[in-house]
């Protein structure tokens, strides 16, 4: 998940509840891009709009375990206006209807690899497109596109080499949705069980790092539970702190596939999901490892610093009609920073709340105060050097942890500074895979 950089929310807000020159003059400041600067470690950006430029390299990311093809996501990114979210969608769903119209002309039976290719491909810009239109709830396109997604994927993983397996599995009042990757070796095998964040779907999560798992010999099992986009849309349910909830259940099932080595199951959270899982690993205790990518100790802490202290004493108030007036303000207004807007729609959107003071008031609940002493299995806590959405997060989680945690930086010079590293997939899946085949061996 992402939100902008401390204190761009609190400076947005100001603008308008306080009427700040120094406000709007330190906002206009903030909603600048970074320089394309030539320094080490500096990245070459790929739009004037920060956040923009961020889903785009999430979405090249994705390119070496089939995700994308980088020519043709530059060309989309060619057609994108910095801010506008209708550019966004339009172009990922042209991009997404070409590689469509390409792919059905493919024999999958002659050609099950290209065939499988195009309608990853597809799946993922379909995804794209959907990413900045949650702010209407109404549109049409959050069910059409995703519906559309899911049919390209659920194509495209019955055509390897061992096909995935969609299943669903029975939560405490809800369902469970995902999907078995095996390797098709024999006998029981190390199995890592994995869940995205804030914004990202279990799809993603195939090409993002369980690819690279299948390649090393282990099974994979995605899955997303409340607040995450297939349980959102069809469940109509946002996020619930309590993960274990979701967890719990695919451990269960986990247990009963002759696949999977019960001694060697690790659960993967990445972006939000490195506070879901850490959480769910609290009360779960049939982990062998545990990543947490990037880590967060307290969703609650870093939401709120970002928000900044005179929004949060209108919260602490009671003052409901004003602090959803004063968020309100921020979205309808174009000239603010992108990760604003985007940031406090989706907030809302998966936290299923039209009220940003509920949704505020929900997000405290997220901290793993009075409960990370129950954390037993050895924890990867990774985080990346130039992280601007939970900068210090990671580091607090190892720290709370102890020696139960590896703490590792992702350095900018190595292309992996971005949150979760994006970008920089396979150094990344070398560098945590290897250390959970160390602790399972």
């Amino acid at each position: 998940m992402k939100f902008l950089g401390a204190p761009l929310l609190f400076l947005a807000c100001s603008s308008f509840a306080l009427g700040s020159s120094v406000a709007r003059k330190s906002l206009k400041f903030h909603s600048i891009k970074r320089d394309n600067s030539t320094s080490a470690g500096s990245m070459l950006q790929l739009s004037s709009d920060e956040n923009f430029h961020f889903e785009l390299i999430r979405v090249l990311g994705l390119a070496p375990y089939q995700g994308s093809d980088i020519g043709e996501v530059l060309v989309a990114a060619n057609q994108i206006a910095p801010g506008n979210f209708e550019s966004y969608y339009s172009a990922f769903n042209d991009l997404a209807n070409r590689v469509h119209d390409a792919g059905s002309a493919i024999d999958a039976k002659t050609y099950p690899v290209s065939a499988r290719n195009a309608l990853f491909r597809e799946a993922t810009y379909y995804r794209s497109a959907d990413f900045y239109l949650h702010g209407n709830w109404n549109d049409s396109r959050i069910y059409s596109l995703w519906d559309k997604q899911l049919a390209a994927f659920n194509s495209a993983i019955a055509l390897l080499p061992t096909p995935g397996e969609r299943i669903t599995l029975q939560g405490n009042g809800f369902k469970i949705p995902a999907i078995f990757f095996g390797t098709g070796l024999p006998g029981p095998r190390p199995t890592i069980i994995m869940c995205n964040g804030f914004d990202g779907a279990q799809e993603e999560m195939y090409h993002a790092i369980g690819e690279a798992v299948v390649q090393r010999g282990m099974n994979v099992i995605t899955f997303e539970g409340p607040g995450q986009p297939t349980v959102r849309r069809y469940q109509n349910l946002g996020f619930i702190p309590e993960w274990e909830e979701v967890v719990t259940p695919v451990v269960d099932y986990a247990l009963t596939r002759p696949e999977v080595d019960a001694k060697k199951i690790g659960l993967w959270g990445q972006s939000f999901g490195g506070y879901l899982a850490p959480r769910a690993a609290a009360f779960e205790h049939r982990l062998a490892a545990v990543i947490a990518f990037d880590g967060i100790y307290s969703f609650a802490e870093g939401i709120t610093e970002q928000f900044g202290p005179q929004l949060e004493a209108i919260y602490q108030s009671g003052n409901e009609t004003l602090f959803n007036s004063i968020i309100a303000s921020v979205v309808a207004n174009t000239s603010m920073p992108t990760s604003a807007r985007w940031a406090i729609e989706q907030g809302l959107w998966s936290f299923n709340t039209q009220s940003a003071f509920q949704w505020f008031k929900k997000v405290q609940q997220y901290t793993l105060d009075g409960v990370i002493q129950n954390i037993t299995a050895p924890v990867f806590v990774g985080d990346a050097q130039n992280d601007m959405f939970f900068g210090g997060q990671a580091k607090e989680l190892a720290e709370k942890l102890g020696d139960r945690a590896t703490y590792h930086l992702f350095d900018s010079l190595d292309g992996a500074g971005e949150h979760c590293s994006l970008g920089a997939a396979v150094l990344s899946a070398q560098v945590v895979l290897d250390w959970f085949q160390s602790v399972i061996s």
